[in-house]
């Protein structure tokens, strides 16, 4: 091993010095930060808000200072449909609703994994890793499916944001703490014996007490409601006492089994067209796994341009972390400029940014349009975000093609939009990756 010395602090001065570009780049990133200082305008210029295809939607959601973008996106497809079907001008879904019994079912899939687990040492990567955040309010797609399988949904005025909601960090870093407690308590009641019989008694003691902090955190969720609102023609569309898997099926009315999820994952250890799960990853215990299908990207693109053609929006899976400027609402490497701002140029392609931790899926969004050139081949994206109408050009950001190929991993498609070569890869086998593998990242 070799130290910094102070003869090569001074080389290293002396060669930072010499380039007034140097000079130039500290002068604009000091004063302005790096995003602002590394903005092309001419990279920018060239990623207009004008789409061939542009789906039209309501407002913009915002899920203020909590993870929750993943049930935020998926609930705007369906609010969108809603929309079409019925002739709205606006309508929210409560993703409230579905935070609530998310987070109890969480708190039962963690207890249930602990149980199993309890073989492995405290210390072990295994136990490490479940233990390291049961509550994140992040999730996915397939988490997302058996939530409103299991409990439907609601409108928004039924059931709107708490505080905690909006604001999740408090109450779920206090709640997080005890399900901890929880687990040491189950744990050591099966080391010494305890039956099955007794750990779920224990077990059901627990989650009442969760459902408590949950109620009291936010809000008990209706198991029926009121509910009207008018069509843009002045129809009222009214109910009475309906209940929120009623209200799913009657106005939401999609079958979720129609709907696959795709991810792209150029590393060695997950060859393409072939299908994927995550060991102790998921949310409701019985509920369907979460599984993936790995494809090569050209073959994605394909089939979300086939469904935005027909109409239908698309909820996907990114790392927003990447060259984002999200003041004029961008997601483009060559808008934000990196490269060229430190003067060097990074290589990494797409698998190893997976393999050695430097990207991984971490937001949840809605694809709601693209631009085709004159080949037909996408070169910019329209999308909906959750993060506000303050954010982004409206609430929507445009996505490059580039970025799109590097930095979107995963897709939610419709199966009608697939080739029937493809739709034979999902009868295949499934191969089972460890709880740390980055396709098991959570959306936030």
């Amino acid at each position: 091993m070799s130290k910094i010395t102070e003869e090569k602090l001074n080389e290293y001065s002396d060669n930072f010095n010499s380039s007034k570009a140097n000079l130039i780049a500290a002068n604009a990133a000091a004063q302005n930060g790096i995003i602002n200082a590394a903005v092309n305008y001419q990279a920018k210029r060239k990623l207009a808000d004008t789409f061939t295809i542009s789906l039209k939607q309501g407002s913009i959601t915002n899920q203020k200072a909590s993870g929750r973008c993943w049930l935020f996106s998926a609930l705007n497809t369906f609010r969108f449909e809603f929309m079409q079907k019925y002739n709205v001008e606006d309508f929210e879904l409560s993703q409230n609703y579905l935070f609530f019994y998310d987070k109890l079912e969480k708190v039962n899939y963690y207890l249930e994994s602990m149980l199993q687990i309890t073989d492995e040492p405290v210390d072990g990567r295994l136990y490490c890793w479940i233990n390291s955040m049961p509550l994140n309010d992040g999730g996915q797609w397939d988490m997302f499916v058996n939530l409103v399988n299991k409990y439907g949904v609601c409108p928004k005025e039924a059931y709107p944001d708490s505080a905690n909601a909006s604001a999740s960090r408090d109450f779920v870093s206090y709640l997080t703490s005890k399900i901890r407690e929880f687990a040491v308590v189950l744990r050591k009641e099966k080391l010494a014996g305890a039956s099955m019989e007794r750990l779920q008694s224990i077990k059901e003691d627990m989650l009442n007490d969760v459902y408590r902090v949950l109620v009291i955190s936010l809000g008990e969720p209706p198991k029926s409601f009121d509910w009207n609102i008018k069509t843009k023609d002045g129809k009222l569309i009214q109910e009475f006492d309906i209940t929120p898997k009623e209200f799913f099926k009657k106005y939401i009315n999609v079958d979720l089994d129609d709907y696959v999820s795709i991810i792209n994952a150029p590393t060695e250890d997950k060859p393409f067209n072939r299908l994927y799960t995550v060991k102790f990853l998921g949310n409701v215990v019985e509920g369907n796994i979460i599984k993936y299908l790995n494809l090569p990207m050209d073959v994605i693109k394909k089939a979300v341009i086939k469904q935005l053609k027909d109409g239908h929006p698309v909820w996907f899976g990114s790392d927003v972390a990447k060259y984002g400027e999200r003041k004029e609402g961008i997601w483009d490497q060559d808008t934000v400029d990196i490269e060229s701002l430190f003067d060097f140029k990074y290589t990494f392609t797409k698998a190893d940014k997976l393999t050695y931790g430097d990207s991984a899926m971490n937001h949840a969004m809605v694809i709601q349009g693209v631009n085709l050139d004159k080949d037909g081949n996408p070169d910019r994206w329209r999308i909906e975000n959750s993060w506000g109408k303050d954010s982004g050009r409206n609430g929507y950001y445009t996505m490059s093609a580039k970025w799109f190929d590097e930095y979107v991993y995963q897709v939610v498609i419709n199966k009608k939009y697939l080739d029937k070569n493809t739709l034979k890869l999902l009868k295949g086998d499934i191969t089972e990756l460890e709880p740390w593998d980055p396709m098991g990242t959570l959306a936030d």
